[in-house]
This record gives C-alpha cells, sequence and structure tokens, in this order.
C-alpha cells in the first residue's frame, strides 16, 4: 500500500473540504479542520482524522448544527466571557472568544470562558495551548456522555470528562497535559475493537457490572475512572463546574438528549480558565517563568520527561517532514470529500 505525505497546511484544506461539503461556513470548518489535523501532526491518532465520520454523523443525525454560528454575550464587564456555540461544535465557539479571553486575563489576572450549547470532539490540549501562546496558564474542562462509572459503581454515570492544562514557556513547547478522567478516552476503546485487540484489565466493565477486557462489552457497558476515587472524584468535580455551574447538561442529561445513544456526539458546555503569571505574582520575589524554568529543569535533570514532549517531538518531524497517511486513511477522506453526510 502506498503512503501520502502531506504538509499541516494541506491536511487542514482537505478536511476543511469535507466539513464545506457537510455544510459548514468557511470559519467553521477551518476552526474543526485545524484541530483534527493538529491531532495527526501531534502523532494522537485517535483525536485525528478518526474524528471525522463521528462528527458527520452527529451532524446528519440532527444532534449538531454545521451552520452554526457562534455568538458571544454582550460584554458585562466581568472576568467572565460567554459564548454560545448555536448548536454547533466548540471549535469555532473557541476561536472567536480566545483572544477575548486573554485580553480580559491580562487585564485581571483571571479570567473564564463560558461556552454554552457546543458538541464537543476533541482532546482539550488544543485550547490549552492556544491561550498559552498568549502567556497564561489555562485550565480546560467540559463533561462528556455518561459512559463511565463511579468509583465502587457498576453504571455509567459519569463522563470521560476531560481536563487539561497549560503553562507557558518562551521560545519553547509549553508544559501542558490533557488527560480524560477515565482510565483510558473512549476513543482508545474504540480502536481497540477496530484492531480485535483486548483491553488491558482496569478499563472497563460490562453490562453487568463485570470487570471485562472485550472492547466490545465495555463499549455496551462502562469505563472505569483512573486512579479508582481519585480520579472519580475529579470527574464529578467537572460534572459540576462545566456543567451544572454553566446553565449547561451533565454527562447523564448529554446521554439522554442523545436518546441513550453512543454513537453520537455529546452536546454541553466547556470552561476554560485562564490566569496571568505575572498579576498574581506581582509585588513578590522572583520572575515566575524563571522558576518555572527551574522546576522543569529539576524535573529532565531526574531523568523523567514533561507531559507534552511526546507531542512536541511529533510535530517537530510532522513540521519538517510531512503527515504520514497510509492509502486507506487517504480513500477514506476521498470518499467523505466526495459524498459529505452521505458517506456516514
Amino acid at each position: 500500500m502506498t503512503d501520502t505525505t502531506l504538509s499541516y497546511e494541506d491536511l487542514t484544506a482537505l478536511i476543511a473540504g469535507i466539513f464545506r461539503k457537510a455544510g459548514m461556513g468557511a470559519s467553521q470548518a477551518a476552526a474543526m479542520a485545524g484541530v483534527i489535523a493538529a491531532g495527526e501532526r501531534d502523532g494522537a491518532k485517535s483525536h485525528g482524522i478518526y474524528r471525522i465520520e463521528g462528527c458527520l454523523r452527529t451532524i446528519k443525525a440532527g444532534k449538531a448544527a454545521a451552520d452554526a454560528v457562534p455568538v458571544q454575550a454582550e460584554d458585562d464587564g466581568t472576568a467572565i466571557v460567554r459564548v454560545n456555540a448555536g448548536g454547533g461544535f466548540a471549535p469555532p465557539a473557541f476561536a472567536l472568544a480566545a483572544p477575548v479571553l486573554a485580553v480580559r486575563a491580562r487585564k485581571l489576572g483571571l479570567a473564564a470562558m463560558v461556552v454554552n450549547d457546543c458538541t464537543h470532539f476533541s482532546a482539550l490540549w488544543h485550547e490549552a495551548e492556544t491561550m498559552a501562546s498568549f502567556g497564561l496558564a489555562t485550565m480546560v474542562m467540559c463533561p462528556s456522555y455518561a459512559t463511565v462509572a463511579p468509583a465502587g459503581g457498576t453504571k455509567p454515570l459519569l463522563g470521560t470528562n476531560p481536563f487539561a492544562f497549560a503553562w507557558p514557556r518562551i521560545g519553547k513547547h509549553p508544559y501542558v497535559f490533557d488527560f480524560a478522567t477515565s482510565v483510558a478516552a473512549r476513543g482508545e476503546i474504540e480502536l481497540h475493537r477496530r484492531a480485535g485487540k483486548p483491553l488491558p484489565e482496569g478499563w472497563a466493565l460490562d453490562a453487568e457490572g463485570r470487570p471485562t477486557t472485550d472492547p466490545e462489552a465495555a463499549l455496551a457497558g462502562s469505563m472505569l475512572p483512573f486512579g479508582d476515587h481519585k480520579g472519580s472524584a475529579i470527574s464529578t468535580m467537572i460534572e459540576l463546574l462545566a456543567g451544572i455551574m454553566l446553565g449547561d447538561l451533565t454527562s447523564q442529561g448529554a446521554l439522554d438528549r442523545l436518546g441513550g445513544t453512543t454513537t453520537l456526539l455529546p452536546g454541553h458546555g466547556e470552561l476554560v480558565l485562564a490566569f496571568s503569571p505575572e498579576r498574581f505574582a506581582a509585588g513578590r520575589p522572583g520572575d515566575p517563568t524563571a522558576r518555572a524554568e527551574q522546576l522543569f529543569e529539576a524535573i529532565l535533570g531526574q531523568g523523567a520527561r514533561l507531559p507534552g514532549q511526546r507531542r512536541a517531538l511529533a510535530r517537530a518531524k510532522a513540521t519538517s517532514k510531512g503527515i504520514t497517511l497510509s492509502e486507506t486513511e487517504m480513500a477514506q477522506l476521498a470518499r467523505l470529500g466526495d459524498l459529505g453526510l452521505e458517506a456516514v
């Protein structure tokens, strides 16, 4: 089979064409395509082109609006920047309000972006890294749909509920981590299913609440939180902060909205918190940027690695040599581009 190598820009344009075919406007399609192409560029295959079909299925089912135009609420002078995705996807809404959030956080020291009525499909490191590029430390979180049993439970109630953090670094890739509060992202279980591979022990329960390594049984049952009660508590926090506090859906509400199916993407809210290290450290000795670098150097000095380093290395390689897709992957992109919603 013949592989194809594309630049990040060319892959972004190719994916954007698929979303334009599905009814998105140029800016919405560009925002979506940029996030997906970044997944491929950074070696995160579970958040790359694999995600396109799920987006198209959700549009076709009427659970996400392809033509939605995000609207930023009138400025009320507070630290909260509000944007409504209008039932569309999260990336276009985030892209609209990110510069405003950056200005507000630098001015006040701390600001929050509240995204309501959005459909989430991707990792959150994109949002965290974007805000770090403005020199801001950032936390990002959102619910999902109920696919995770709470610690000690046997039935889905919580979402995979991702959480991301980024710390800005001058001239370097930011310190950034992004993880699901479940043992693994749901996309990882789906990839195991497609590959016919068993799951590691401790990832999931079947529909009867029994431990399983069968991806099919796991997808019909529930995933488990990482770290037992610790991951369960963090996941519950995200339900409260990025669901209930925003006046938006919890993971159970998102699943109910979809009629109980997990074949479509969930709709809910998203919370982005941005901090100005300089404003927080004002009047105290030492530069927070320099002190952070001392901490990072101490970590690296022990032979440990910083989160995000693997993605940074993959990005550097893809930037110089391109992003390689298989013949099968290219054929699928061509099919989606030709048929649009009729392909799913």
